[in-house]
């Protein structure tokens, strides 16, 4: 199957020209929610990993 660098191009532009972009209210709520769910998560796993911390520590009775 030969390549054809031309015809690949142009089948490019028409898919580039099919894709629908978000605009920016929706790229503002989007970016803000996944702002909002990294910040979840990271306040879980810190809890998360002060309970295992302090778990280990009496078991293993280490003063902290």
């Amino acid at each position: 199957m030969a390549a054809n660098p031309a015809k690949f191009l142009r089948e490019v532009r028409v898919e580039i020209g099919r894709v629908t972009w978000p605009g920016r209210k929706e790229t503002m709520v989007t970016t803000g929610l996944v702002l909002g769910m990294v910040a979840i998560s990271a306040t879980f796993f810190f809890a998360v990993d002060q309970v295992i911390g302090i778990a280990v520590r009496a078991l293993f009775g280490a003063a902290g």
